[in-house]
């Protein structure tokens, strides 16, 4: 699944550190989610989607064979 999060995050001028810290989650977390090696549970992606405005259509997109 491809996601948007880390041109969110650096659009709104946001490290990953801040980003987690707003998510409550690790900067570790957020790496893997912008690096596409770990997809959010559905509460984190409308956590995702509430932070930026958006819908989670808006920010994540499954890729289809």
């Amino acid at each position: 699944m491809r996601n948007e999060i880390r041109r969110l995050r650096e659009e709104s001028g946001l490290s990953q550190a801040a980003l987690a810290e707003a998510l409550t989650v690790s900067r570790q977390t957020v790496n893997s989610l912008e690096t596409g090696r770990y997809d959010p549970s559905l509460p984190l992606a409308f956590s995702i989607a509430r932070h930026f405005g958006l819908t989670i259509e808006e920010i994540f997109h499954v890729d289809v064979p």
